[in-house]
């Protein structure tokens, strides 16, 4: 044999070994090997790669050649749309960070699954900042996004030249920047917010108001930071009274108490007196309010010019702690009708609306609620895609920031990702597939007066509320300082590829729909 034969057959033998070697223990497809794969102790399963979940074709090359022309295909029938857009929809998913998105993937069949937002043609990457600090939070990331301006954290609607709690800054209206909302509302069109957190919190509130702290909810909470005689006016009163807030055509969420003084409502926590939702009924016959999902589907729209609704005393009911009873609508369901209502406009209309409780589990070390209010918000982004036209509609899709949220450890395709992984720290003690930089959780996972870790499965038992683990102690759990994606359909949506600063997206929503004294499609044409 020629020293090339022979080269050529051991190389072959080696490749023949290694793959007989490297074969998963479980390759066939019998009743006994399926059970072996979804065994949940690790340690009890053969040694080698183990498949839990194997889709058919993947160990060939064909599948993933032919999977990289398809997308490349795609890709090349794509045409820019470049028409001017009736209608802009923002879907903002509060601290939906890339990760998040990304493990809750397995939530809907596994992490070669697409959400209906991931499926959108041009995604880019959006820089969250704020002026003050490299860690935003929802009030200055609202400002950037709504606003088109960066500024300081905790302030909304104003610039960064108000530091926050600062009282006179606030009332000072040069300060003052406007949401898109607004801009589109000078332009003819109706405008709305929808969020599943209280309707005056940080996100909802950068539609409409001016404040120089985010908890500036009710008129208690202004004249504990600034006085009895202050001037400021408080985020609820702004949504019923103010420049912006009083033109709204469709507004839904939670936040009852910050409307209502405690004398008039037992759980009210305003202190001047006022009803403000009945001051909002009695603006116009034609004011619509609802408190439930009953109600909301019984309006008729033809009768109403505004829709306010106003579900819980506070945020909203996680969706996993609700039911098909539930007084609550889902924010799908929320959607639709915002939609429904919004599109009777012959001029268009723009719409906020928030998955807002990712953010508020995240801090609780909440992972399962997380993840699954994650699914939540792409079933509203799905409705939105099936009730308007791509032809005339923007719709984006993004986060405000992201949170010290983690996934590891090497987990078995098709593992559960709510579960433990096959990695061995040092401890000798389980590792779980998802955990957070810090929280709430640190002192139920780690034993403090002995210094070490605690077993996590057995502190997870699959109830939805469960912690996952946190290694620094905190009472919530901090948001992240990394880029957040972007993603967007119709018209002009190719101007949201790249790597951009946060306040860039107002400007190119605006630019698409003609919203704005600056530059825009129709200025560009004339």
């Amino acid at each position: 044999m020629s020293y090339a034969r022979r080269t050529l057959f051991l190389t072959t033998l080696a490749c023949v070994l290694y793959a007989a070697l490297a074969l998963p223990p479980c390759a066939r497809d019998d009743e006994e090997c399926r059970d072996s794969r979804m065994h949940p102790d690790f340690d009890d399963l053969p040694q080698g790669r183990i498949f839990i979940r194997k889709i058919d074709g993947e160990d060939t090359n064909d599948y993933w050649r032919n999977q990289g022309k398809e997308f490349v295909k795609s890709k090349l029938a794509e045409k820019l749309n470049t028409q001017k857009a009736k209608n802009v929809i923002l879907f903002l998913g509060d601290g939906m960070g890339i990760t998040t998105h990304s493990a809750a993937r397995n939530l809907i069949g596994g992490e070669e699954k697409f959400f209906s937002f991931e499926q959108f043609p041009y995604t880019g990457l959006s820089k969250t900042y704020a002026v003050d600090r490299i860690v935003p939070d929802s009030a200055n990331t609202a400002t950037a996004y709504l606003c088109g301006v960066k500024a300081m954290e905790g302030t909304i609607g104003v610039s960064g030249q108000v530091e926050r709690e600062d009282c006179e800054a606030a009332v000072d209206t040069s300060n003052h920047v406007y949401s898109i909302a607004k801009w589109a509302m000078d332009a003819g069109k109706k405008a709305g917010v929808v969020t599943t957190t209280r309707i005056t919190h940080a996100s909802p509130a950068g539609v409409y108001a001016h404040t120089a702290e985010r908890d500036w909810e009710d008129d208690s909470e202004v004249k504990a930071s600034c006085g009895a005689n202050t001037k400021v006016q408080d985020i609820a009163y702004q949504l019923i009274h103010g420049e912006v807030g009083s033109k709204l055509s469709f507004m839904m969420g939670g936040g009852k108490k910050h409307f209502i003084d405690s004398k008039l409502y037992e759980n009210g926590t305003r202190g001047d007196g006022l009803n403000l939702i009945d001051e909002y009924k009695k603006l116009s016959a034609r004011n619509a309010f609802v408190e439930s999902r009953t109600e909301l589907n019984s309006l008729n729209f033809n009768n109403v010019d505004r829709v306010l609704g106003i579900f819980s005393d506070s945020h909203l009911q996680y969706h996993l702690d609700t039911d098909e009873n539930s007084r609550q609508p889902t924010l799908e369901e929320m959607t639709r009708k915002a939609i429904e209502f919004l599109s009777r406009n012959d001029q268009g209309y723009f719409i906020f609306i928030e998955g807002g409780r990712i953010d508020s589990a995240h801090h609780d070390n909440m992972a399962r609620i997380a993840l699954d209010e994650t699914v939540e918000f792409s079933k509203a982004i799905r409705a939105a895609r099936e009730l308007t036209k791509e032809e005339d509609t923007l719709i984006v899709v993004t986060a405000d920031h992201s949170h010290a949220f983690s996934y590891s450890g090497y987990p078995y395709r098709g593992n559960d990702i709510f579960g433990r992984t096959p990695a061995t720290p040092d401890d000798k003690k389980p590792l779980m597939t998802l955990s957070y930089a810090n929280g709430p959780s640190y002192e139920k996972f780690y034993d403090v007066a002995n210094g070490g870790r605690r077993d996590p499965t057995t502190l997870i038992t699959g109830d939805v509320h469960d912690q996952f683990p946190a290694t620094a102690p905190l009472d919530s759990e901090t948001h992240g300082g990394d880029d957040v994606a972007v993603f967007a359909s119709g018209p002009w949506a190719h101007l949201f590829t790249g790597v951009y600063e946060q306040n860039t997206i107002p400007h190119i929503m605006a630019y698409a729909s003609c919203l704005s004294d600056g530059l825009t499609v129709c200025s560009k044409v004339a």
